[in-house]
């Protein structure tokens, strides 16, 4: 039987695909190997939003080739449908299959392995690239979910959106992911129903742009429907929402999120500049004054809640004075983590071209403070949980004095004793160390 190693790269959407790409390769009857140095056939399946990111993946294709020279690695994802070219002369590539043909990614696969007979890429395509235009795709189709011996994974990416009709000015990811489409109703509710008859008890809800869920289907609905929806027609014990943009956090969403047990106390809302100037200049939809009532009002609601935000330093023309409206505004809002990012210039996009470039080690300087400022806020929010329970969810198989935990808040936990994964739990915290909550098990669910 030929063998498989799938490796992804970047955010939750494309882990989503991942899972969905490994799919496609059990049911062509192919095993999964647990490393890419055991596997015939590796697929990375790349991301592209930073130049970083375009290094680890271009890194990790010359590891793969070094460790196992002749595995056929396939490329997939947003860096090869933005530059496939660029992928496809690097050595130990068989294949680059952009995210317009990522779907059909197993029907290229099967050949390149001994079992389906190799055969020579020229009678595959024209060259070993195969992308197409992504925005000719307006539908977003589900593939069938996994059984749980499958994997060790406790909480599945469940992808109902893809794409992304905003034109954020530093932002490449419309152009290799699309338009914004959705996953229909009946599909998210089918894939949530496999999900529970699997014996998954939380789902994260991902997408491009998430909140986004129902614009454009026919009839149009929205995010907070299909979580109504969820709620009322499945049997699911937990949902968590990945992140969200702010004016998508709407008062529907929040009191929604914040009456429901089953929805985890958890909202991540992409804030990236707290300069009004930045934010116009980036093209984004909202001004610091709207992002900051949204925060508060989540906090009002969940006093509880994780909440989390991406933020940019060293946007293009990003002064002093823009960034100390960042920090403050970030200073003055109920954190509990942020994502730091120092700005990347992405090819194509409009912020590439734009003057006054700042330079890298002033941003990165920036970067470090508002770091420093997220792991105080981080420390404060773990330690005001010291001696009261939270409900958490176990991710792994304990094997040692501790199990690994996450809480519904979105704390990393170290529990004592040997559990179970996937097991639902109230668990005592005793103390706060690093980024880790030390804690007992109170009860178990």
């Amino acid at each position: 039987m030929a063998t498989y190693h799938v490796q992804n790269f970047g955010c939750r959407a494309t882990q989503a695909d991942g899972a969905a790409i490994e799919r496609q390769l059990i049911d062509r009857g192919m095993e999964r190997a647990d490393a890419a140095a055991d596997a015939e056939v590796v697929v990375l399946n790349t991301c592209t939003v930073t130049a970083s990111a375009d290094q680890d993946a271009r890194a990790a294709i010359r590891r793969v080739h070094r460790e196992n020279p002749d595995a056929k690695i396939l490329v997939t994802g947003c860096y090869a449908q933005r530059a496939p070219q660029e992928l496809s002369g690097l050595p130990g590539v068989s294949l680059v299959v952009g995210n317009s043909h990522k779907h059909q990614l197993a029907d290229y696969a099967a050949p390149l392995t001994s079992s389906g007979g190799f055969v020579p890429l020229a009678q595959l395509a024209d060259a070993n690239v195969i992308v197409g235009d992504i925005f000719a795709h307006t539908e977003l189709t589900a593939a069938p979910v996994f059984d749980t011996d499958s994997f060790e994974k406790t909480r599945p990416n469940l992808k109902v959106q893809d794409g992304c009709n905003n034109r954020c000015s530093f932002c490449i990811i419309p152009y290799v992911r699309g338009k914004s489409r959705s996953l229909k109703l009946a599909s998210v509710l089918r894939e949530v129903d496999g999900l529970v008859a699997s014996g998954y008890r939380e789902i994260v809800l991902s997408g491009i742009n998430l909140g986004r869920w129902g614009r454009e289907l026919m009839p149009r609905s929205t995010f907070a429907a299909m979580l109504r929806a969820i709620l009322q027609e499945t049997a699911v014990e937990k949902i968590r929402i990945s992140s969200v943009e702010p004016m998508d956090w709407t008062n529907e969403v929040i009191e929604l999120v914040a009456s429901s047990p089953r929805i985890a106390k958890h909202a991540h809302v992409p804030l990236q500049s707290g300069s009004d100037r930045i934010l116009r200049q980036m093209h984004r939809k909202y001004r610091p004054w709207h992002y900051a009532d949204r925060i508060e009002r989540v906090r009002r609601a969940m006093p509880d809640a994780a909440i989390g935000a991406d933020v940019m330093v060293g946007f293009p023309g990003e002064t002093d004075e823009d960034f100390e409206q960042t920090r403050a505004l970030i200073e003055s809002l109920p954190f509990t983590y942020l994502h730091v990012f120092t700005y990347s210039s992405r090819p194509g996009t409009p912020s590439a071209a734009m003057p006054e470039q700042v330079p890298v080690q002033v941003a990165r300087g920036r970067n470090r403070i508002l770091r420093e400022l997220a792991a105080r806020k981080k420390q404060e929010f773990m330690r005001s949980f010291i001696g009261r329970e939270l409900e958490a969810i176990t991710l792994t198989h304990g094997d040692g004095e501790f199990t690994e935990a996450l809480t519904d808040n979105y704390l990393k936990l170290w529990l004592h004793g040997r559990l179970e994964s996937n097991q639902r739990l109230q668990g005592r915290i005793r103390s706060a160390e690093s980024d880790v909550l030390i804690g007992s098990v109170a009860a178990v669910a």
